[in-house]
């Protein structure tokens, strides 16, 4: 397994390119947007991701995903807490082990909703690029 802060680097690298194409977006560079909307859908179509699939999943979702992943953590730090006094080693190795899978988990599951969201304001932007398109040729020729 990779080491927690590893992960915790790629995730910091992940977040920094959604705020590129996030700009990207707000500038409206077409160009951009278009490359890196069609290296996002190469990307997710890689790793075996389906957007339309995903994109229903989540829709109908989140908020239970939100709950779920609340009760997880916290009962985990319930069990955290309960097992503080505990002396034993290999129970308390089992648990960072646990402990660690867990972080690992959940900055995979950021990881693929950043991947999401990236895609989601690429495909917005375009959506948006081309309605002033739209508004703008029904303007001119009008």
């Amino acid at each position: 397994m990779e080491k927690l802060s590893d992960q915790l680097s790629k995730l910091a690298d992940r977040t920094k390119k959604v705020e590129d194409t996030a700009a990207a977006a707000k500038a409206k560079n077409r160009a951009q947007l278009e490359t890196e909307r069609t290296n996002l859908k190469a990307s997710l179509d890689a790793v075996g991701t389906k957007t339309d699939e995903a994109k229903a999943r989540a829709e109908g979702r989140i908020s239970d995903l939100h709950d779920s992943v609340a009760k997880h953590f916290a009962d985990r730090r319930a069990a955290s807490a309960e097992h503080k006094a505990e002396r034993d080693l290999k129970r308390a190795e089992h648990r960072a082990d646990d402990a660690e899978q867990d972080a690992a988990d959940a900055i995979a599951l950021v990881l693929y909703v950043l991947d999401q969201a990236e895609y989601a304001v690429v495909d917005a932007a375009l959506a948006r690029a081309d309605a002033d398109d739209l508004a703008a040729e029904l303007g001119t020729s009008g």
